[in-house]
């Protein structure tokens, strides 16, 4: 049934401008891109009714030329897959005999199929169903695929031809971390994950050096630390779920803090021995890093730099060690650490603790000591001349006079002791001798001369007992001391003997 008159009129006299829109977005004629502007479709507003002219003839059973797309608009993630979908109708009257996906570029002007494309070679593929749906399957997307897709219909009619404009602009993105570029621990950051274009409601997910974080707070594209620390620095990155394997580049945040975890290791991993060479050295963790060292024995500074050493030390580099480590953010010390220096036994003595005079049967005991690291725990005796030792042990008894001395051992040397005199008595002095001799021959002599008279006097009595017995008379007799009893202080000794006189 052929159209009104007054039908056909109206669409032939259609402003030049819908002409336009019609021509570069609905219908192509001859198989040839039609690309309008206002002024070519004034000037050719005979083309313009021709191809109005032809959509109502197509459209003449009831339906028309329509394309519908989900989304017009695509951000991907570089590396990720994207579907383009959509819907179109057509005329009862015609036949759809081939469908395919075209990009608009200068070098496309024929509307090429992308699958005889050699950029996407392998990452593309089409789906259409009787429901006339259709669905572009674009994999490993670069920043190269950001065009604008068009979906292109052909018919048994040679130039019943559709292209579904405005297409699908499609735009590539990558991930990227923003973060501080300095931040000193105690404060606060705030990490974003940018991207250059928006992604349809994604979720964002990050990692710290490569472990998913938890406990921190994520809000949509940020995460954000309230109170930064030390533990919080790191390597940052962030992703989207369900395209976890397409994260963001690394990006290092650096937390500035002061000195810590202080510590002074030795060069010497067993015992310091006296002589040796040794080095201390103080290490910290601080950022930025320590350049500061002072070193301290005991409360008194006594060097700098991040070692401290001893070409030859000695027994009086004993004692603790710190170190104090400083940046501009602050300073810490750390624990002391003791040297404990080895050396062989020295000032080796012997005393005698024995008090007062010794006499006969008496013994004398010899006491050694040493000032040694480790202490001296061998001890060996010896008599000065002799080659042997006489004895061993910490103290000991000699028993000849002679002069001795100790030797004192640890692991690490000896030394002897200077020689000690010992003068044992068996025998009393020379001077006593003396004295007691003379006071023995005194008293031999007094009683010697008594015992004489008193045998004398018992014989001229035995004899007058035969006779008359006659009264004795007794005087007392003085016996005179004998040296060196002999002095002015000296009392006198008297013996009572007969008087012989009045015997006669």
């Amino acid at each position: 049934m052929a159209p009104p008159p007054s039908l056909v009129f109206l669409l032939m006299v259609v402003e030049s401008a819908q002409c336009c829109s019609v021509a570069a977005g609905v219908r192509e004629e001859r198989g040839e891109a039609v690309r309008y502007s206002n002024s070519d479709c004034l000037m050719g507003s005979s083309l313009c009714n021709q191809i109005f002219a032809a959509s109502y003839v197509s459209g003449a059973s009831g339906a028309e030329w329509s394309m519908n797309y989900n989304q017009q608009e695509i951000c991907a993630l570089k590396g990720s897959t994207v579907f383009m979908n959509g819907t179109f109708t057509l005329p009862e009257n015609l036949t759809v005999t081939e469908t395919y996906w075209v990009i608009y570029t200068e070098k496309n002007l024929n509307w090429r199929d992308l699958r005889e494309n050699s950029n996407y070679s392998g990452r593309v593929e089409y789906f259409t169903d009787e429901q006339k749906h259709f669905s572009l399957k674009l994999s490993n997307v670069t920043k190269k695929d950001e065009h604008e897709c068009f979906f292109r219909i052909k018919t048994d009619v040679e130039k019943q031809k559709y292209l579904g404009r405005p297409g699908v602009k499609l735009s590539v993105t990558e991930l990227h971390v923003e973060c501080p570029k300095k931040v000193t621990e105690g404060q606060s950051a705030d990490l974003t994950c940018k991207t250059t274009c928006s992604l349809t409601d994604p979720t964002f997910i990050w990692y710290k050096n490569g472990r998913p974080l938890t406990t921190k707070t994520i809000k949509d594209n940020q995460l954000h630390l309230q109170t930064v620390s030390s533990e919080d620095a790191g390597r940052y990155s962030c992703a989207v779920r369900g395209s976890e394997h397409l994260p963001s580049t690394a990006q290092t945040l650096r937390v500035r803090y002061p000195p810590k975890s202080v510590s002074v290791s030795i060069s010497s991993s067993g015992g310091i021995v006296e002589g040796s060479s040794v080095t201390l050295t103080c290490s910290s963790d601080a950022n930025p890093p320590v350049k500061i060292y002072t070193w301290f024995k005991g409360s008194s500074s006594v060097g700098k730099g991040q070692t401290y050493s001893f070409a030859n030390i000695s027994s009086e580099d004993s004692g603790g060690y710190t170190c104090q480590s400083r940046n501009e953010h602050g300073e810490r010390s750390s624990t002391a650490v003791y040297l404990n220096i080895l050396y062989p036994p020295r000032n080796v003595t012997v005393f005698n603790i024995s008090s007062g005079e010794t006499v006969e049967g008496s013994s004398v005991n010899l006491t050694c000591s040493s000032d040694a690291n480790p202490p001296s725990q061998n001890y060996t005796w010896f008599k000065e001349g002799g080659s042997s030792p006489v004895g061993s042990g910490h103290t000991y008894s000699p028993l000849q006079s002679g002069s001795y001395y100790c030797q004192a051992h640890n692991q690490h040397g000896a030394q002897r002791s200077a020689a000690m005199p010992v003068i044992l008595n068996t025998e009393p002095h020379h001077s006593d001798h003396s004295v007691l001799l003379s006071a023995t021959v005194g008293v031999i002599g007094v009683c010697g001369i008594a015992a004489f008279l008193i045998v004398v006097l018992w014989i001229r009595k035995k004899r007058r007992q035969d006779g008359n017995v006659e009264e004795l008379v007794y005087v007392n007799f003085r016996c005179k001391s004998l040296p060196p009893d002999d002095d002015e202080n000296s009392i006198p000794d008297y013996v009572n003997v007969p008087d012989l006189r009045k015997l006669d």
